[in-house]
């Protein structure tokens, strides 16, 4: 479960990163108050489709590395590969016309974000319909997980606005860390612990 996590905050992972390096750029706003105070002007490597499906092969290909000894490996390495690209198609739907086709142009995005409620609440439905179907015997931790990362949703759309974007990147890699352990320590609890 734990690399499912990350493999859908992949792309974000990739960016923060990109972000600290000085390749991809984004500028702290305050323009979209009741969303994401960003302006993602230009993330073609971790944001773009092609990037998104390059990262996702390259995921498969790291998994199946080094799963290699795991049962289902091609299954696993599978699984993984699409959660990475789904994070393309559900910021399609949230994104504000920020996503690259490929390269920087033919931005796409059908601008959710404007709308930061029905946003919450369809990544709500989204989180916790997932926790459901995925074990219901691990639901009670990780409902408390998706209460958590609501907070910091809520923060993230109506909470202070960061100094900048790097600020920004620092505040979200740390965050995907922290959760991902919460979602690997929540997996490895002995009375919840099934197979993948």
């Amino acid at each position: 479960m734990w690399i499912l996590f990350v493999a859908v905050q992949f792309l974000d992972v990739v960016w923060a990163v990109l972000i600290f390096l000085g390749i991809e750029r984004a500028r702290v706003t305050d323009t979209h108050r009741g969303g994401l105070q960003l302006d993602l002007d230009y993330m073609p490597y971790s944001h773009s489709l092609v990037a998104a499906a390059a990262w996702a092969v390259a995921v498969y290909v790291i998994c199946f590395l080094v799963l290699r000894e795991a049962t289902r490996i091609k299954r696993i390495a599978a699984v993984a590969a699409l959660a990475v690209f789904s994070h393309w198609l559900l910021d399609l739907v949230v994104h504000l016309g920020d996503l690259p086709i490929y390269d920087n142009v033919a931005k796409v995005g059908f601008g959710l974000w404007r709308d930061p409620l029905t946003a919450l609440v369809l990544e709500s439905l989204l989180y916790f319909g997932a926790v459901l179907l995925y074990q219901r015997h691990r639901a009670i931790a990780l409902s408390a997980l998706g209460i958590i990362i609501l907070a910091i949703q809520v923060v993230a759309f109506w909470g202070p606005v960061l100094p900048n974007a790097k600020t920004a990147a620092a505040v979200f890699l740390g965050g995907y860390f922290v959760l991902a352990a919460a979602v690997r320590w929540i997996e490895r609890r002995p009375i919840l612990r099934s197979s993948f």
